[in-house]
């Protein structure tokens, strides 16, 4: 067992099992072997007379150069060497006796993993590997996987293993078990350090600096259900996953089998080096169907750092509402492609707001690099500092412009408060309003129904069949600007889809309010 990580470049090459050759291939291949052994072959003979491939002296090496090219490679000398770092983590957990066991979920309502888990687990936000475990009955234990990143016990595991965790043992590759603390989480990356006491010589895993591409090899190592020390492969399926969990989503997709135990464990690329923590499963089932998710070495190294630094992870912020730029919303817009992100509402009295950045203005770059989505601009934005000072690129009302401002810190919790007028249950059904042609809705000023607000029209019907019904459009919706200008009445709205018709547009972006969150909606327009 080394205490160092292992240079692996001097291994051999890691190449996906071959099945036997073919005749003809192992014929070519014996002939180039003799030739390499300086026989000069001429037909089957040589200047001496006939050679006898079968019973000659160089028979032999023949076959042994070609059991050599044939053999499948196998990933055991890499294993071998990078098992060693990997832990099983054990936590116990002291929780009050739930009211209602049917409802308990290991997630705070809410909480990112609990959202994950509602969409692709279970309906009561449970992975269904653990429905059925008793919950809330005192001490509660739970299993995960991690790895040392340095000699004297730092290691890294999820947040969702360790999370509200009394007391944290870890078990290492030679049964050895080890008491640790939780030195600091984040739980916007799903990620935690720890730091396990009485040792500093446990043998540790290098994080890969590059990025893996799609189909390269990766090795999962694990304790999954338990077992402890479980190694499976397979290939990196697929990068830059969302999969709902947070704004700074950019999973690695891998199909190494990993199932319940694993969260926590390390990827490995055939060079031994992380390239990401499994952390989460597609799973209908409960087992492993082959789609599991990595948090990229990179963020994990960015994290950590910080973590070890000062036990909490800082992020800039530039308090913005964004959504992503469809191709509707390009055209809308006059862009030629569906890129950057759309700011749909700038906080009050955030560095955005304050710099001048207005809804409707598109993100197209953050200090000069190319903003392509708004997922991009989250982690990109999130990936610095706060006090950082930084370059926007905004496409303002059609006109690019460069925006300069300080970046601010992230809050600990961002809520979209509703505005309290709409709190009393009352969207305005009730109230006639006037019809919006070929879009299929009504609308009726926001000042003339009860708990609409004071600004833009509200929906007062769709119809269901209607292109509104097509884009999420709902009874109680305020429309607060059609093509960049504000609305008042339905007059308003008719008079601003007339003109992008007039302009030979084909759809119109509208700003919604549902509740307290403002968004942009491309609705086609009907011609004629």
């Amino acid at each position: 067992m080394t205490d160092r990580p292992t240079d692996l470049s001097s291994l051999p090459s890691f190449q996906p099992p071959r099945r036997s050759l073919f005749s003809a291939r192992k014929f070519a291949l014996m002939a180039s072997v003799v030739a390499g052994l300086g026989v000069a072959v001429y037909g089957f003979g040589t200047a001496n007379g006939p050679v006898d491939l079968f019973s000659s002296p160089a028979h032999a090496q023949v076959n042994n150069e070609i059991s050599k090219v044939a053999q499948p490679v196998g990933f055991a000398d890499i294993v071998e060497h990078v098992k060693p770092s990997v832990i099983s983590v054990k936590v116990n957990i002291n929780e009050k006796v739930a009211k209602d066991d049917s409802d308990d979920t290991p997630f705070q309502p809410g909480s990112p993993m609990e959202r994950f888990f509602r969409r692709f687990g279970g309906p009561d936000g449970m992975p269904p590997g653990l429905r059925g475990m008793p919950r809330g009955r005192g001490v509660v234990t739970g299993q995960g996987s991690g790895f040392f990143i340095s000699a004297d016990g730092y290691a890294v595991t999820n947040n969702h293993v360790v999370d509200g965790a009394d007391k944290v043992e870890v078990t290492t590759d030679d049964g050895k078990t080890y008491k640790a603390k939780v030195i600091g989480t984040d739980a916007r990356t799903d990620l935690a350090l720890i730091k396990v006491e009485g040792g500093s010589d446990f043998p540790f895993a290098k994080l890969s600096e590059g990025k893996p591409r799609i189909g390269d090899w990766v090795l999962a190592v694990g304790n999954p259900f338990g077992l402890g020390g479980t190694v499976t492969a397979g290939i990196v399926s697929a990068s830059g996953r969302d999969i709902g969990n947070g704004p700074y989503d950019d999973f690695i997709q891998i199909d190494a089998p990993v199932n319940k135990g694993n969260s926590g464990g390390p990827a490995f690329n055939t060079n031994g080096e992380v390239i990401g923590v499994n952390t989460a499963i597609y799973s209908p089932s409960g087992g492993s169907v082959g789609i599991a998710f990595s948090i990229p070495a990179p963020t994990v190294k960015n994290v950590v750092a910080q973590l070890k630094d000062k036990g909490s992870v800082s992020r800039g912020w530039i308090g913005v509402q964004i959504q992503p730029v469809t191709a509707d919303i390009a055209d809308s817009l006059g862009l030629k492609k569906a890129e950057g992100a759309l700011v749909a509402e700038p906080q009050a009295n955030g560095p955005a707001a304050k710099a001048g950045i207005e809804s409707g203005d598109v993100i197209t770059a953050v200090n000069g690099e190319t903003v392509k989505d708004a997922r991009e601009l989250a982690r990109t934005i999130g990936g610095l500092a706060p006090g950082n000072a930084v370059k926007l690129n905004v496409l303002h009302k059609g006109q690019d412009k460069v925006v300069n401002l300080t970046l601010g810190q992230l809050p600990n919790t961002v809520e979209a408060k509703a505005d309290n007028d709409n709190d009393n249950g009352d969207n305005g059904s009730a109230t006639r309003g006037t019809d919006v042609p070929k879009l299929g809705m009504t609308v009726a000023p926001a000042n003339s129904v009860a708990g609409a607000g004071k600004e833009g029209v509200v929906v007062t019907e769709v119809d269901p069949k209607s292109a509104a019904a097509d884009r999420g459009f709902k009874e109680g919706d305020v429309i607060l600007e059609v093509a960049g200008k504000s609305v008042t009445n339905a007059g308003d709205v008719r008079e601003a889809i007339n003109a992008a018709r007039s302009d030979n547009k084909n759809s119109v972006l509208m700003r919604v309010k549902t509740g307290g969150m403002s968004r942009f909606i491309a609705v086609p327009l009907a011609k004629g």
